[in-house]
C-alpha cells in the first residue's frame, strides 16, 4: 500500500502516543466508509467517534486517534492517544502542510466552492499530483481532515474554506496556508449572522490572512464589495470576471442545451474554453480559475483546453437523462440537480440555465416539451428574506420558464407574485410534492430542481431519478 502516515510520524505530530507501530494509508471519520490501512479519527460530533473506534477497526482500520481505550476495544489495539482529537487532527493536517513543496490554492466564496474546487482538480491534473477533498469538507473538521490526507509529494492541493458565523475562515487559512487564494463571489447567503454584504466580504477576505509571503489574491472583479476584498490585501492581486476592466475578463459566452463556449482574456493573451454543462456562473468561475493558473506559473492554455474535463458535482447543477419508460427510448427529459444550496446569487445563474435550455416537442404526453421549476426555499437570508423571494418573479428568465411549482413557506411568497400562468403547484414542504410529482413532469421536460439544503428538495430529485429506467447505452450523466 501507498504509507500517507506512519503511527511514529503521527505521534510526533499530534503529540500523542502510539501504542503501536503501523502505516497508515488514509485517514477518515467515517466507519461505513473507512477502508483497510485507515486513520479512524474518533471526532466528537452528534454522537463520540471513541463509540465507533471498535467498529473501525474490524472494518480495517490500521489506528484510530482517540483520547483513551474506548470500552470494548483492546489495550494493545493500535491507538494514537492525544489530549483532545479534533485539536490533533489540526497539528496533523499542519504537518501535512508543512511537508508539501507543491502549490496550495485556497478557495472560498458565497456560491461555486465545490465546483470550482472541482474545476480547479481537473485542469491542474494534467500539469502535476493535485490533491482536493472529495466532498464539501470546508468547515472546522473538513480543512484539517483534507489536509491531513495530503501526500507528501502533491504538486497542487486544492483546499475549499467555508463558513457560517464570522471568524470561521482566518483561522482555517492559516492552517492551510495557500499560495493563492480565490474568492469566487460574494452574495446574500448565511445573511442571519451577518448585518449587510460588507460583513459577509470581510469574512471572505479572511482568506487573505493565511496567504504565504509573495502569495497572490484571486477575486471577483464584478461585485458591488469588489473594493473591500481588494482592501483586504495589499499584495499581488488578479481580478476576474465579466466586466473588461478585470485583468481576467470573459470577452463573450454562449450558453447551448448543455454546452457553455466562452473566450476569455487571461493576462493580454485570448484563450478559448469549452465547459460540458451550461451556465453563464460557471464560465466566470472557469476564468477565475484560469487566473488561478496564471498566478501559480502554470500553463494557462493546457489549462483552458482541460476546461472540457470538468462535469459540476450532484447537486451542484449536474445534468441528467431520465428515460421514463423502458421501452419507447425517445421518453426521456433533462433533469438539473442544483439542490444542494440556493441563495439569489445562485438562484438567478440556474433560472438562466433552465431559461436556455432546449426542449423537446412531440414526445411526451403534453407533446410539448417545457422548462420546469421545482423551486425550494432560500435559507439563512436574515430580514430580506421575503422580498428576495419574490423578486425571483421579475427576472426576464422567468418569461422562457413554463412552470414554476414553489415548495415551503418562503417560496410561497414567489408564488404569489409569479403571474398566474406560470404558477405551478405550492406545497409546503418537498414531501407533500412527492405525491404528484408523476404527473407534474413528461417526457421532452428540462426539469430543474433547486433550494437550500433545509428545504429538502432533493428527495424530489432522487424521486425523480427512481422514475426512470437505464438508458439503453446506460449512460445516465451527459
Amino acid at each position: 500500500m501507498n504509507v500517507l502516515w506512519t503511527s511514529g510520524e503521527i505521534a510526533a505530530a499530534t503529540g500523542g502516543r502510539a501504542t503501536a507501530q503501523v502505516d497508515i494509508s488514509g485517514v477518515s471519520i467515517d466507519t461505513r466508509t473507512i477502508g483497510a490501512g485507515d486513520l479512524f479519527v474518533a471526532l466528537k460530533a452528534a454522537r463520540d467517534g471513541h463509540d465507533f473506534v471498535a467498529a473501525a477497526l474490524a472494518n480495517g482500520a490500521a489506528a484510530a486517534l482517540v483520547t483513551h481505550v474506548p470500552e470494548g476495544v483492546d489495550a494493545d489495539a493500535p491507538l494514537i492517544i492525544v489530549d483532545e482529537v479534533l485539536p490533533a487532527l489540526e497539528r496533523l493536517g499542519a504537518a501535512a502542510r508543512a511537508r508539501v513543496s507543491g502549490k496550495v490554492i485556497g478557495v472560498t466564496g458565497s456560491v461555486g466552492k465545490t465546483s470550482t474546487k472541482e474545476m480547479l482538480r481537473a485542469i491542474l491534473r494534467g500539469q502535476g499530483k493535485v490533491h482536493a477533498a472529495e466532498a464539501s469538507y470546508n468547515n472546522h473538521w473538513g480543512v484539517p481532515l483534507t489536509l491531513a490526507r495530503m501526500p507528501a509529494d502533491t504538486d497542487f492541493a486544492v483546499i475549499e474554506i467555508g463558513m457560517n458565523h464570522p471568524g470561521e475562515i482566518a483561522p482555517l487559512a492559516r492552517l492551510a496556508r495557500p499560495h493563492v487564494a480565490m474568492i469566487t463571489t460574494v452574495a446574500a447567503a448565511h445573511m442571519a449572522a451577518f448585518d449587510n454584504l460588507e460583513g459577509i466580504a470581510v469574512e471572505k477576505a479572511a482568506i487573505f490572512d493565511g496567504l504565504e509571503a509573495g502569495g497572490v489574491a484571486v477575486i471577483n472583479g464584478d461585485l458591488s464589495v469588489t473594493p473591500v476584498l481588494t482592501a483586504a490585501w495589499g499584495g499581488a492581486t488578479i481580478t476576474f470576471g465579466e466586466l473588461p476592466e478585470n485583468d481576467a475578463h470573459l470577452t463573450s459566452v454562449r450558453l447551448a442545451n448543455d454546452v457553455t463556449v466562452g473566450e476569455a482574456e487571461i493576462d493580454g493573451e485570448v484563450q478559448l474554453f469549452r465547459l460540458s454543462t451550461a451556465g453563464r456562473h460557471f464560465a466566470t468561475n472557469a476564468v477565475g480559475c484560469l487566473a488561478v493558473v496564471q498566478a501559480l506559473d502554470a500553463d494557462v492554455t493546457m489549462a483552458a483546453r482541460d476546461l472540457a474535463l470538468w462535469a459540476p458535482p450532484e447537486g451542484r447543477g449536474a445534468r441528467e437523462i431520465i428515460l421514463l419508460d423502458p421501452v419507447e427510448i425517445d421518453q426521456t427529459m433533462v433533469l438539473l440537480d442544483d439542490a444542494f444550496n440556493a441563495n439569489p446569487t445562485s438562484m438567478v445563474a440556474s433560472l438562466e440555465v433552465l431559461a436556455a435550455a432546449q426542449v423537446t416537442d412531440g414526445v411526451g404526453r403534453v407533446s410539448k416539451g417545457r422548462r420546469v421549476a421545482f423551486l425550494g426555499d432560500m435559507l439563512e437570508l436574515g430580514a430580506s428574506e421575503v422580498v428576495d423571494h419574490a423578486a425571483l418573479a421579475n427576472l426576464s428568465y422567468i418569461d422562457a420558464i413554463d412552470v414554476v411549482h414553489c415548495v415551503g413557506p418562503l417560496m410561497a411568497h414567489l408564488f404569489e407574485a409569479l403571474p398566474a400562468h406560470k404558477r405551478g403547484q405550492r406545497y409546503d414542504q418537498a414531501t407533500d410534492a412527492l405525491r404528484d410529482l408523476k404527473g407534474l413532469i413528461d417526457a421532452g421536460d428540462v426539469v430543474l430542481v433547486k433550494g437550500s439544503k433545509g428545504s429538502r428538495v432533493s428527495l424530489l430529485v432522487d424521486a425523480i431519478r427512481n422514475l426512470g429506467h437505464p438508458l439503453p447505452n446506460e449512460e445516465q450523466e451527459v
